[in-house]
């Protein structure tokens, strides 16, 4: 079972203010039914990354080879993708991650810009806890915490190269609390992982671990400063604030507690990445292609640059975080 070892800030997320309704036009926001889709990594030991996944985590293999998916964007961090192992991993056909080997590539420092956590949403209590389990139990998971953030239930980790992972599941909508300007409430409470796991872990539920169904809820970011996030995610990319916090901004779309988060707390002033392991892409899905245009048009118009090959748009962050847009596959 598990112990809480945590160190990590709080992330309570109050409304701050009294926040009038947005008052931006349509144009100027990203289609509220946008979503976050397979993080990418750039990983040293691609094998035992795999592995690791697979067997902490119940990931299945849904694509593997050369570049087995978004040929081509590794440029930006890490170098080219050519003669570079992929594997796309999931559940139920829905890719979580992508593990891009790029081997030679230093670990990322603690208060480098880049990834702080990939979050895996699970339906209901009974798959999460038994992906918590399964991921306790391995080896070579370090177990980091958990908390009861009002929207949500929430255990963290961090893989064999450092990378933070996030499994939880959301309360239903109609429990969350909302504040001035339809802020969501957010806290970091405590969430006693026995008492969790002994109320709500199935063997059924373990031993089924991967036919359940799992996606990325959010992508959780470090960044050198708030209000250069903001301008970025908010005012050029088109997401709403759905909570602020000292230290950290919380945005989503369709009134998501977030889709993306970007803090400061171990990273304040860090500037552009240098090429490391960890995040390699940060992939937001939109129902058309009139979607990507609108949003090609707003980030030419803040002087982004931008990449577009007809399928995929393709831009980078002010810290070289790199930020993939495609439109969703047919369900």
């Amino acid at each position: 079972m598990l112990e809480t070892t945590a160190d990590r800030p709080s992330e309570d997320a109050r409304p701050a203010g009294d926040v009038a309704a947005d008052p931006r036009p349509v144009e100027d926001r990203l289609t509220q039914a946008a979503d976050v889709d397979a993080v990418t990594l750039h990983v040293g030991d691609l094998g035992a990354m795999t592995d690791y996944y697979r067997d902490a985590l119940g990931l299945v293999t849904l694509a593997e080879g050369r570049a087995a998916r978004r040929e081509g964007h590794a440029e930006e961090q890490g170098g080219e993708t050519s003669g570079r192992g992929e594997v796309v991993l999931g559940r139920r056909g829905r890719p979580v991650l992508v593990l891009r080997h790029t081997p030679g590539l230093p670990q990322p420092s603690r208060r480098q810009a880049g990834l702080f956590h990939t979050a895996v949403l699970f339906d209901d209590q009974r798959d999460l806890a038994a992906t918590v389990l399964t991921a306790a139990r391995h080896p070579r998971s370090t177990y980091v915490g958990s908390a009861d953030h009002l929207v949500s239930e929430a255990f963290y980790f961090t893989d064999p190269e450092g990378n933070g992972i996030e499994l939880y599941r959301d309360r239903p909508r109609e429990t969350w609390t909302r504040g001035p300007g339809s802020r969501v409430l957010m806290d970091s409470l405590w969430l006693d992982p026995q008492e969790y796991l002994r109320a709500h872990v199935d063997e059924a539920a373990v031993t089924g671990l991967t036919d359940a169904a799992a996606k990325v809820g959010h992508v959780h970011l470090q960044v050198g400063d708030l209000a250069t996030a903001r301008d970025f995610y908010v005012e050029t990319l088109g997401f709403d604030v759905a909570a602020e916090m000292p230290g950290a901004l919380f945005v989503a779309v369709g009134g998501y507690h977030h889709h993306l988060a970007m803090n400061t707390w171990n990273s304040a002033g860090a500037g552009p990445r240098a090429s490391t392991l960890g995040l390699g892409d940060v992939t937001i899905t939109v129902p058309t292609r009139a979607d990507l245009d609108a949003a090609v048009t707003r980030l030419r118009r803040r002087g982004v640059q931008v990449a577009d090959d007809g399928a995929v748009v393709r831009t980078t962050d002010p810290w070289r975080n790199s930020v993939t847009l495609q439109e969703r596959a047919a369900a």
